[in-house]
């Protein structure tokens, strides 16, 4: 599921970097695989679908794609979403919200850890890299996994990451 979702990832870098007036198309990835994409010229929205011998697998990227966090999860309070990225495959999701809010970095953080411990998962890592803070984990239940990170920016914003992957069953 992780190559597949770094696959989607970075061909949507790379499309939106090399399309630049185009809204649709298509490319082809570092397999062989064609994958079509699409961007909402007034929303910013992108979508892209890739076909494989294993399924479907689609991603939708934008600040007005709606976080469907997994349960027992919520995006931090009074967050403002900069960007939402979902990535869905025959074998699982991902999700990757970038948000912004005028609380600490450390408040972020504790916010997440709270939501992770409750549902199940280990906290594996846990970094202060230079006032950035992270922390990662697994839920060894079903081998979902997660990354929180929170940096305050200039004017004393703090930008937030969360990202949760979650296998189907």
């Amino acid at each position: 599921m992780r190559k597949l979702a770094l696959v989607l990832a970075s061909g949507a870098a790379l499309t939106l970097a090399a399309c630049g007036s185009e809204t649709s198309g298509e490319f082809t990835t570092e397999e062989g695989k064609t994958a079509e994409y699409t961007i909402d010229k007034d929303s910013g929205e992108t979508s892209m679908t890739i076909e494989s011998e294993n399924g479907t697998a689609t991603l939708r990227s934008g600040a007005d794609v709606p976080v469907d966090l997994p349960e027992g999860f919520s995006l931090y309070p009074g967050a403002k979403v900069i960007t939402n990225t979902v990535v869905n495959q025959p074998d699982g999701q991902g999700t990757m919200v970038m948000f912004e809010t005028g609380d600490a970095a450390d408040r972020v953080i504790a916010h997440f850890r709270k939501e992770a411990t409750d549902a199940g998962f280990a906290i594996q890592i846990d970094a202060n890299m230079n006032g950035s803070l992270m922390i990662a984990g697994e839920r060894k239940s079903d081998g979902s996994t997660l990354s929180v990170t929170a940096s305050v920016n200039e004017g004393d914003a703090t930008t937030g990451q969360l990202i949760i992957g979650s296998k189907k069953g």
